[in-house]
């Protein structure tokens, strides 16, 4: 497996994930304008970040298919799981940008820690490496990120690495839902605050 394209695979899900991040963190205070003088569902923000980041994967999917083809990769027919995949990994940075951004509105700085956190987990996850491949002592570092069983397994379908255990899918499925909830919970809560405050 060509290096690249082994990196490639695991970035593309990468940048899908810290993008939606990223952006529904900043986006209720970039704005704040709207958000004072018109009411609307102010959900409506942090899910339309969703829909730029799909465009830009949409991009990275394309070039994926090409390196694929150069390359002369194929997975096998487990590649029409790439879009669970990916889905999970929206509900995922949904549920941190929701509590996260909503957070924002009142404290300022919590849009300028997620980056530094996002950085971190860029090293922490195995993104450009197999856990297979970290020292055994040190594995279950890898096993508690619950971001590992879908890496595993959006690499496991466009690339065919090996899958990820019925436990990794379960775990990383049960944090996404429960990180989701979390976050809907949180931006409930603060989101009647958000005109007067910000």
């Amino acid at each position: 497996m060509p290096y690249f394209v082994f990196s490639f695979a695991g970035m593309l899900a990468w940048t899908l994930y810290s993008t939606v991040v990223t952006r529904t963190t900043t986006v209720l205070v970039a704005n704040a304008s709207i958000i004072s003088k018109v009411f609307f569902p102010r959900l409506l923000l942090p899910l339309s970040q969703v829909l730029s980041s799909l465009v830009d994967v949409a991009v990275s999917l394309a070039l994926m298919a090409v390196l694929l083809v150069v390359y002369g990769v194929w997975a096998g027919p487990q590649i029409v799981l790439v879009p669970v995949w990916l889905a999970l990994f929206v509900v995922f940075a949904l549920g941190i940008g929701f509590a996260a951004g909503a957070l924002s509105v009142r404290y300022r700085d919590v849009q300028y820690v997620v980056p530094f956190v996002i950085q971190f987990l860029l090293f922490a996850t195995p993104i450009a490496y197999l856990v297979s491949s970290a020292p055994a002592s040190k594995r279950w570092l890898f096993t508690i990120n619950p971001l590992t069983g879908l890496f595993e397994g959006v690499r496991w379908s466009l690339i065919g690495t090996p899958p990820p255990s019925v436990g990794a899918i379960t775990y990383s499925l049960a944090a996404a839902v429960v990180f989701l909830v979390f976050g809907l919970v949180v931006f409930s809560k603060l989101e009647n605050e958000f005109a007067d405050v910000i």
